[in-house]
């Protein structure tokens, strides 16, 4: 039996699987809130009492870079290794995989009903595909055809840093320059940068702040949800929250296009995480497109770049293949 985990900074998702049902048909299945728990180990220890199954070998994706089989996780207080881990759960064989990676192992596997296609583009075959997926953080990662299948690759590209477009993003990257020195593309461009960009347009004056919003602002432990939930209100969208994940689509798309032309993703950028999908109808619009095209005399090699938006829990599928091909060898 395999183990297989989706390692992030908000949850930890963890499923037993076999390889006669395959790496879609997990056997048992549970999420855990990462920061409630002092280790990795202590959250495998906590499911494998509940499932009850003897486990062989385990695959973990985890947010951070994986360098000779340990990480030092990107956006909690964890350092994991593969012979610890082994050695304290009595599992005979475990692998980490960056997260990144893990949802890029996915893509070669996912189906049509994963997918939502963003722009079909004209996909050139055999060509490199990249990975980006804002959540917690941001990740990137990006595969390469060898002749026979794809190969994924890890990547740290979400910490490289974040290059304006526009007068507003100017003053955004000044804003967040004072308050943080280093201004990554993950500080605006994720879970925790939407509140630094609601931040910076409440105080440039952009928009004027709900006073109703703000209360409940001031005490909420993640305030990105509620960001979210108060743009994407039907009957009554809030300026300065719209304004802030509109701001946050355009940088993903314009990110998005510098990582398709880094890789000449001509097979096509698949958008990962949490994020895209409840941002769903300000993706939708031409912005996010139109940002990841503006890149002058290569505009038009990115209209034929297809883009899709991944609708399953990607990063899982990717650990849980994996997982299963190391009991082949």
């Amino acid at each position: 039996m395999l183990l297989a985990g989706d390692i992030g900074g908000t949850k930890t998702d963890l499923a037993v699987f076999s390889v006669e049902a395959g790496p879609r048909k997990p056997l048992a299945q549970a999420e855990f809130p990462s920061r409630t728990y002092p280790s990795l180990e202590a959250i495998v220890r906590e499911f494998l009492v509940q499932v009850g199954v003897p486990i062989d070998r385990a695959c973990f994706d985890v947010a951070g870079p994986v360098i000779a089989g340990r990480v030092k996780t990107t956006n909690l207080p964890w350092v994991v290794e593969e012979s610890k881990l082994a050695q304290e759960l009595e599992i005979p064989t475990v692998r980490l995989l960056n997260d990144l990676e893990a949802i890029a192992m996915a893509v070669p596997i996912l189906e049509p009903d994963d997918l939502q296609t963003l722009n079909p583009g004209k996909p050139v075959e055999g060509g490199s595909i990249a990975v980006i997926a804002p959540g917690t953080g941001l990740g990137q990662a990006y595969l390469t055809w060898d002749g026979s299948r794809y190969r994924a690759y890890a990547s740290e590209g979400g910490h490289a840093d974040f290059a304006p477009t526009n007068a507003l993003q100017i003053g955004l990257l000044q804003y967040l320059q004072a308050r943080f020195g280093h201004v990554s593309y993950e500080r605006v461009c994720s879970g925790i940068g939407i509140p630094s960009i609601y931040d910076y347009l409440r105080d440039s004056h952009h928009a004027p702040e709900s006073s109703e919003l703000a209360t409940r602002l001031a005490v909420a432990a993640d305030r990105t949800p509620l960001i979210v939930e108060a743009a994407l209100n039907s009957a009554a969208p809030d300026a300065l929250s719209l304004a802030a994940i509109q701001t946050f689509v355009e940088i993903l798309g314009a990110e998005a296009g510098n990582l398709a032309l880094k890789v000449l993703a001509t097979g096509g950028v698949y958008l990962g995480g949490g994020l895209p999908l409840h941002v769903l109808p300000v993706l939708k619009e031409r912005r996010f497109l139109e940002a990841f095209q503006a890149k002058g005399r290569f505009a038009e090699l990115l209209t034929r770049v297809p883009i899709h938006l991944i609708t399953c829990r990607a990063a899982l599928l990717g650990a849980a293949n994996f997982g299963l091909a190391m009991g082949r060898h």
